[in-house]
């Protein structure tokens, strides 16, 4: 039966994803889904966006992601040059054609009806769905200010404490706290570009993300990273 795969951030950690996907072997049938931030920090973006198309892979749009399309298109437009990471500025000038294609097609969310789910790369606002949510908010937000909105931070409320909305929501994007299980969310990001380890959720055919937090955890797949590629995961972007 197929199933359903949603890989959390990998960051251009192409042999950790090799080892995943050998891992949890998807077949024909699989989909395989990831919550955004394919590319950059880790060692070899383009390698992870070849293994993303040997999967057929689909993918939501990370702030990493958005981060080098508003880059590529200030160049493009003969703009100065764009106020990003030497990380990222690098990156500009290694994806092609194709791969430039590849990234401005991807969605802010994706909705997957038969699991009950949708995937962001960073969450939503707690009062409301995703459907209601900025693309800001979707790709940056971690937490919860005290006045009730959103925020990049990490010390203030995690937003999925407080989501209780109809559709589980899967995402990424805070490493700092790993894996999140939150009653209708469930955070994959693990940091392994930190040196942490990636994550993977599988579901099988017509599953339901489990409420409880244990019969989850059964549901994850992760592998080590082989090391630690980048050392500053205390950006609010």
């Amino acid at each position: 039966m197929a199933r359903t795969i949603i890989v959390g951030d990998v960051h251009g950690c192409v042999t950790e994803l090799g080892r995943l996907l050998d891992a949890v072997a998807p077949g024909a049938a699989d989909r395989v889904l990831f919550v955004g931030d394919l590319v950059a920090r880790g060692p070899d973006s383009l390698g992870v966006l070849s293994l993303y198309r040997q999967v057929r892979g689909q993918a939501v749009l990370g702030n990493h992601e958005s981060k080098l399309l508003a880059a590529h298109r200030a160049l493009a437009a003969g703009a100065r040059r764009p106020r990003v990471s030497a990380l990222h500025y690098g990156l500009l000038h290694r994806l092609g054609e194709a791969d430039w294609a590849l990234l401005e097609q991807l969605p802010l969310s994706l909705v997957v009806p038969e699991h009950g789910l949708t995937i962001v790369h960073a969450g939503v606002h707690p009062g409301h769905g995703p459907e209601q949510a900025d693309p800001w908010t979707l790709t940056h937000i971690r937490s919860i200010d005290p006045h009730g909105k959103p925020s990049p931070r990490h010390d203030y409320e995690p937003w999925a404490n407080r989501y209780a909305g109809d559709s589980h929501i899967v995402f990424g994007h805070n490493s700092r706290l790993g894996l999140q299980l939150a009653p209708r969310a469930t955070g994959i990001d693990t940091g392994c570009v930190y040196g942490g380890q990636l994550t993977a959720l599988v579901l099988g055919a017509g599953q339901a993300i489990p409420g409880d937090p244990l019969q989850r955890r059964e549901l994850l797949r992760s592998v080590p990273a082989a090391r630690a590629y980048h050392t500053n995961r205390d950006s609010p972007s």
